[in-house]
């Protein structure tokens, strides 16, 4: 049986960005680092992957806002801020048949399913949602409860109902109103002058920038470990000891942080010895919805639009992501890139379906929308599936997040589920990466 060497001061579980985020500020503060990863690469839900013909893409779409200033911030340490892509935003929403743009207040003042008073009720909304200081005071209400008398019954009927019943499926009616407040209140601080929208993109993709902030953690004395699966965590008393993997190694270190999702983590301590049991309840609380995103390779463009919110009920995705819209066709090879995501419960006989068996349902669907489609456009594609990628923010969802400590004196936990109110993202992993690594340094726990 191999074991690591003792003296190491962080194992971190997971190379998403909180992890490796977490990994570089320890590595740089002088800190033995060990970062374990079950996938064979990093990067978590941004990670990437090559296509048939050499083209390398992200397994799920991802880009940032103006707003966020986590992400440039490490890029900026990275000294990669010429990898930085930035557009105006093109965003539109498939309704009735129609594709809608929706990227500026005069594409608003112009659609049409909606009467002019709705459509001036829904422009003025974002301004409703910045008098709200504390998040608190809505905690209690569901998004319907709260949203529905701000913009009316019609706007939340054809708008933001559909939207939440793709994004949350089965749980759409759970949703606390604080998930929806911070996504209109972020959405509106990114908007310039004229109420257009900038968005981030990192060149090369997210898996590169992953990659990068890896090499960073090396070459300050890190180790990154692939192909590492956790069985369980083991204990003595109120101290994490070790983590058992698979193949029959463990890793031993002085402080453990754990990034995966929070059912996962309970698992691996469920049988450890006097474990609190309301602690494991309260990981296991926590729900989630699984999320299969669909990429086709393209040989040409659906449409000019990037972010296609779906808003017909009778169409199963959240949106149509073309990402070439956004990045450069000619990064990838001259192919168009399109995401269709879908987040279901991963008891939904859907989650099951073989991938050509989910092509051909979704090839349906897609083909009702853009009636010029043809099979023959699809050069290649790749169905991507995360059991863990959505937490359901309930009413008085910060009463149930489990805190950054843990019943262990020597291990914390930094999760997505745990990024409130705020929704979970990249810029928000890095923030909660290196906050815990703070943390970790500044409470002396190595």
């Amino acid at each position: 049986m191999s074991h690591e060497a003792k003296n190491i001061d962080v194992c971190i579980v997971g190379a998403g960005f909180t992890g490796l985020a977490a990994a570089m500020s320890l590595a740089r503060a002088g800190k033995s680092v060990i970062v374990v990863e079950a996938d064979d690469g990093p990067g978590g839900l941004a990670s990437a992957f090559d296509l048939a013909d050499g083209v390398r893409v992200e397994k799920f779409y991802h880009h940032w806002f103006d707003s966020d200033t986590h992400l440039p911030e490490i890029i900026g340490e990275l000294g990669l801020q010429d990898r930085i892509l930035t557009a105006p935003s093109r965003t539109g929403m498939y309704y009735n048949k129609q594709i809608w743009r929706l990227s500026t207040p005069l594409d608003l003042l112009t659609f049409k399913p909606l009467s002019l008073i709705d459509r001036i009720r829904l422009g003025l909304l974002v301004f409703r949602v910045r008098r709200i200081t504390d998040w608190r005071a809505i905690e209690h209400l569901s998004v319907r409860e709260w949203l529905e008398p701000l913009c009316g019954p019609a706007a939340f009927r054809i708008v933001w109902q559909p939207l939440l019943e793709h994004k949350f499926s089965i749980h759409a009616d759970e949703v606390g109103a604080v998930w929806m407040w911070k996504k209109l209140a972020l959405r509106g601080g990114t908007r310039n002058a004229r109420g257009g929208e900038q968005l981030a993109y990192f060149k090369g993709g997210f898996g590169d920038l992953a990659q990068a902030m890896a090499d960073d953690a090396t070459r300050h004395g890190g180790v990154v470990r692939y192909g590492t699966r956790i069985s369980r965590a083991m204990t003595e008393g109120q101290r994490v000891t070790a983590l058992k993997c698979t193949d029959g190694s463990e890793i031993r270190a002085n402080q453990f942080l754990f990034t995966p999702a929070l059912p996962i983590i309970a698992d691996w301590f469920s049988d450890a010895p006097s474990v609190n049991a309301a602690w494991l309840a309260s990981l296991r609380r926590v729900k989630y919805l699984g999320n299969a995103c669909l990429l086709l390779e393209l040989d040409r463009s659906l449409s000019p639009t990037y972010w296609l919110n779906v808003n017909d009920p009778g169409f199963p995705f959240v949106g149509v992501i073309e990402h070439t819209n956004f990045d450069d066709p000619a990064a990838y090879k001259g192919r168009h890139i399109v995401y269709l995501s879908r987040y279901m419960a991963t008891e939904d006989p859907v989650w099951d379906y073989d991938d050509q068996v989910y092509l051909d349902y979704a090839f349906g669907h897609l083909q009702r929308m853009f009636p010029q489609l043809e099979r023959s456009w699809i050069k290649d594609f790749a169905l991507w599936r995360a059991p863990y990628a959505q937490p359901i923010a309930e009413r008085g969802y910060s009463r149930l997040i489990p805190d950054r400590q843990t019943p262990f004196a020597n291990a914390l936990i930094a999760t997505m589920a745990q990024i409130y109110p705020e929704d979970r993202g990249t810029n928000y992993a890095i923030r909660e990466g290196r906050a815990a690594a703070h943390a970790l340094i500044n409470e002396q726990r190595c």
